[in-house]
Parts: structure tokens; sequence; C-alpha cells
């Protein structure tokens, strides 16, 4: 995949902060949120740019995606399958035997205990296996 020379330049942080700002509306205000409550339930969290702009957020492993959609912002959890979710927020991507994934729509309030309880289990499922 060739790589921009400004893209190589920045961190994978500016990349999600110029994301978040070229989406300009609910899906960047969304998007932002949800990253600062994966810092906040994890403080040493690594954020990662892949696949031609989706932001990652690792920590030993995969913890989710925050992708972007026209209707949607998509939170998959890489290994979202084997995390207890009593909070019911898994609600895309059931099927799979690995992924879970939380849609979030314009308007919709966040859980965001209940997230972040969901981010630290991931943590901990990854760093119980590293």
């Amino acid at each position: 995949m060739a790589t921009s020379g400004s893209q190589k330049s920045e961190s994978p942080s500016q990349l999600i902060d110029a994301r978040i700002k070229e989406l300009g509306d609910w899906r960047g205000t969304m998007l932002s949120r949800l990253r600062t409550l994966v810092k906040e339930a994890d403080p040493d969290v690594v954020e990662e740019w892949k696949w031609r702009g989706v932001p990652v957020w690792s920590h030993d492993g995969m913890i989710c995606t925050g992708e972007t959609y026209r209707n949607v912002v998509k939170m998959t959890f890489a290994k979202g399958a084997a995390l207890k979710d009593p909070s019911g927020l898994f609600n895309s991507s059931l099927d799979g035997n690995t992924r879970r994934a939380i849609d979030f729509h314009e308007g919709e309030k966040i859980d965001e205990e209940a997230l972040k309880t969901l981010v630290r289990a991931a943590v901990t499922l990854n760093t119980s296996k590293a």
C-alpha cells in the first residue's frame, strides 16, 4: 500500500485527530468520544492507523477499531466473542466466531461505564495471553 508523504510523517494519533476533524459531523464527535473512553479505560493503550484509514486501539494485541460509515460509527472488538457483555452493548457482527461490534447511530447515548468495562475486559484478555 502506498502511503503519502504527509501520512508518513504523521503519528497514528495525529491521523486520528485529522479523521475526526475531516468528518466534521456527529460521526467525528462520536469517534472522538469513543476514543476518549478507550483512553480513560486503558491509559496505556496504543493508537494505530491501519487498513487505509481505520483507527485501531491496542494493548498487547488489538482491542478494537473505530470505523466510520455514512450512518454509523462502528466499534469492532477483535476478540469480542470471548468477552462477557452483561450490558448487551454488542449489537453487530454477532454471528462471527471471534469479533463483535457495537454500532453507534446519530443521537445515540453511550453507556460509558459499560463500554469502559468492555475495553478493560479486552485488555485483560490480551494481557492474559501475552
